[in-house]
């Protein structure tokens, strides 16, 4: 472990009984850096922060976080960490600078620091006119740039957010974002976050993409999309499994029904399109053409879509009593 590394985890496993919520994760994240954990719900994206943040103990493995081991010195580790939970834990009968004021005591920010401090971190969420309100009367926004604002206060070294923009509409979701480059930009810290956007993880400086407790990807947003490769195309067909046999038999290329459509990937979509309309032999009622994405990453490694992936641990959850009550596999 040197000081450039901020976290570090080694073939880290939590296990509920015979559920394996994480299987045995590898993973380092340098100082300094926004490390985007991406996949669908029920992907062991939370049971994993919730080990490197002390929450839960690890069944196996180890992780270090800010230099600490998060079993053996799990103290040393809280004190260095700050975090923001999926959902809020704000007190709403309290004014906002109470909420961090309380905060405040229970970390042991010293007293001649407090005042400057508190302006600083609800500066930098645009809520210091605000101090005095009562969070109950805040937006869903408002709370979660506030829950990041306690987060910060005591000034951590690694600042976990789960789930940091989940509920939210795109337009406070993309303000939360601006929120959170800002401070990469004002703040030493480094910042961990699990979201299950693809749009968002495209922040991140790097991206572990996790399906079923388990790393299938870790590179820089760029990287993982170049190594698809190809663009994707899709076309609404009348009879899909038809069509995706005429593409093997016509073109010699592999096709899946992904959401209700044939989808395949090609190299220079756009130009492609035209060979298929003449040449697959089946009415095509649309036709849609994407450069490589996250999303795109994801089915090339799983064969799925994150969002059919969410509904398939969806349908897990319903079907697995002991799943649903620990939730342990988000």
């Amino acid at each position: 472990m040197t000081e450039a590394v901020a976290i570090e985890v080694e073939g880290l496993v939590k296990t509920y009984g015979a559920v394996e919520a994480v299987r045995g994760i590898d993973l380092t994240v340098a100082s300094g850096e926004i490390f985007g954990f991406l996949g669908p719900n029920g992907a062991g994206k939370s049971t994993t922060i919730n080990m490197l943040c002390t929450l839960i103990r690890p069944t196996a493995g180890q992780a270090s976080v800010a230099g600490y081991d998060v079993v053996r010195q799990r103290d040393d580790v809280r004190r260095n960490i700050g975090l923001v939970f999926q959902d809020t834990t704000l007190d709403g009968y309290l004014t906002a600078e109470r909420n961090l004021r309380l905060h405040a005591e229970l970390y042991g920010v010293p007293r001649d620091v407090l005042d400057d401090r508190l302006r600083q971190v609800l500066e930098m969420v645009g809520l210091w006119d605000r101090r005095r309100s009562k969070v109950s009367t805040f937006s869903g926004g408002m709370k979660r740039r506030l829950e990041i604002a306690r987060g910060l206060l005591h000034s951590p070294r690694v600042l976990f957010l789960d789930e940091p923009t989940v509920g939210l509409d795109p337009q406070t979701r993309s303000s939360i974002w601006t929120y959170i480059q800002e401070l990469k930009q004002a703040e030493d810290i480094t910042i961990f976050l699990t979201t299950h956007y693809m749009d968002e993880a495209e922040y991140s400086d790097r991206i572990a993409i996790i399906d079923r407790g388990t790393i299938i990807a870790l590179d820089t947003p760029s990287a993982l999309k170049a190594s698809v490769g190809k663009d994707r195309v899709s076309i609404g067909t009348d009879d899909n499994e038809r069509a995706v046999a005429a593409v093997a038999e016509r073109f010699g290329l592999t096709a899946s029904v992904v959401e209700g459509q044939v989808t395949l990937a090609v190299e220079n979509g756009e130009q492609f399109v035209p060979r298929l309309f003449a040449e697959l032999g089946r009415p095509i009622f649309s036709v849609s053409v994407a450069r490589p994405s996250l999303d795109d990453v994801f089915l090339s490694f799983t064969g799925t879509t994150i969002r059919e992936a969410e509904a398939t641990a969806t349908d897990r959850l319903r079907g697995n009593p002991m799943m649903a009550r620990i939730r342990g596999g988000r």
